[in-house]
């Protein structure tokens, strides 16, 4: 059974862990932005994304699942369609 959750609670849920876990400014964080580089993230930092996103939504994330993701917006809807099917 999974839980369903509203698009703007994952983009909150999302924005709320990368801020206190990358320790980055909230206001740099827009939908068109691109996460590697916003993030300045390197192969361990996706390491700890995946374990981030596993806490906090339940779901298993590959380093393939990445590939695709470029922007944030990319990755609040990677997150929301796993969630939401």
């Amino acid at each position: 059974m999974q839980n369903t959750m509203e698009k703007s609670e994952i983009i909150e849920t999302i924005n709320g862990f990368l801020v206190e876990e990358f320790e980055v400014d909230q206001a740099v964080i827009k939908p068109e932005a691109n996460l590697k580089d916003t993030l300045d993230l390197d192969s361990l930092d996706y390491v700890d994304l995946v374990v981030i996103i596993e806490s906090n939504f339940g779901f298993k994330v590959t380093g393939e699942d990445f590939v695709n993701i470029h922007t944030f917006q990319d990755f609040y809807d990677f997150v929301n369609q796993r969630l939401n099917g």
